[in-house]
């Protein structure tokens, strides 16, 4: 058992590779919803060979004020949450923690697949609305029971259209927060100078130039889509198809065609962005979970980078594997340091 006592000053965290820095951050994201930065199932997080389950603890301030956090699973069952001590789901938890992370997998966000993207975009979305995962999810249930009609080929129309009507309801809520997300994220750019550049971004589709917004459009364009999805045994259209595309908007590049640094700055000022668009809306910045984001930056832009941290007022959870990472960050920041002793980590407080 680990226990942190943490003021609202940015977290420094160093250590060797394997010590287990990122399992703090891991247990930090999952006081947010959804499966935490590793995307793990609660089984996955169940420590071997004990089997015992899992359980993270914390007093969290928000609004101004004190709320006691819980989630666990016991024996790798489904999670629990519970907040104040009443049973709670993790759409409430959203509401008191906003977490958006960046780590190490996502560096290839702008060359890899459309899902990668996806996530990113709605991680950023959750942020700004928590009900957005139940939308998700509605969407994601009604499509799966669609796709196994596709796949019996059941051409009955009566049978598809409550899921359609459910589909298009759903889908159109996950576009419109999609967008409304990156005006949010644009607006926030445009109001800051910083040294990591605008990324430009436009939600697309693969399949249509122009998904609709409205639910009944959405539902009708999934039923019209209905004998081309039955040969092809799923559903074909929505927003489960959405892209993000991005533009480094300095040079008018695509963030696919920039540099390995380039796509890594672009990912940082989205974060950024993220953190003074939440902090307008609701009052406070989120917190940030970034874990060896200092590796690929030179000393000026470490700087930077822990300057429009402070100045954000943002709980910023970094790791790195060396002290001399954070130098720039000083007394602005708590330090600790991770080590593995017989085949458990520890947690030492440093400045």
């Amino acid at each position: 058992m680990v226990r942190l006592d943490c003021d609202d000053r940015p977290l420094a965290i160093f250590g060797a590779n394997g010590a287990g820095k990122t399992n703090i951050l891991e247990a930090v994201s999952l006081l947010s919803p959804g499966r935490g930065i590793r995307r793990a199932s609660a089984e996955d997080m169940t420590r071997r060979p004990e089997a015992l389950g899992w359980k993270i603890k914390a007093n969290v301030t928000s609004q101004g004020r004190l709320h006691e956090v819980q989630t666990w699973s016991e024996q790798g069952g489904a999670r629990q949450v519970r907040i104040d001590d009443k049973a709670a789901t993790q759409v409430a938890l959203g509401r008191i923690m906003r977490v958006v992370w960046l780590i190490p997998s996502m560096d290839r966000l702008w060359i890899e697949g459309a899902e990668g993207r996806r996530r990113f975009l709605d991680r950023m979305t959750l942020s700004f609305e928590p009900s957005h995962a139940d939308h998700v999810l509605a969407y994601e249930k009604a499509m799966r029971e669609r796709n196994r009609l596709l796949k019996d080929m059941v051409r009955d129309p009566h049978w598809y259209g409550v899921l359609e009507q459910q589909m298009g309801e759903a889908g159109a809520a996950i576009r419109r927060n999609r967008q409304d997300t990156i005006a949010e994220i644009a607006a926030a750019q445009d109001r800051a100078e910083t040294a990591f550049p605008t990324a430009d971004l436009t939600l697309t589709n693969s399949e249509v130039d122009d998904l609709p917004n409205d639910p009944a459009q959405l539902a009708a364009m999934i039923a019209d889509s209905r004998p081309r999805d039955i040969q092809a045994g799923r559903t074909l259209i929505g927003p489960h198809r959405d892209d993000v595309y991005g533009v480094f908007a300095a040079k008018n590049v695509p963030a696919k065609d920039s540099s390995t640094g380039e796509q890594k700055a672009l990912l940082i000022s989205l974060i950024l962005a993220n953190g003074r668009a939440l902090k307008d809306r609701v009052g406070e910045p989120p917190v940030l979970l970034l874990d060896e984001v200092a590796a690929h930056l030179d000393a000026d832009r470490r700087a930077a980078l822990y300057d429009e941290i402070c100045a954000l007022g943002a709980q910023a959870w970094m790791t790195g594997t060396g002290p001399e990472l954070f130098d720039e960050l000083g007394d602005r920041a708590q330090h600790l340091e991770v080590a593995e002793i017989e085949n458990r980590s520890t947690v030492a407080v440093r400045g």
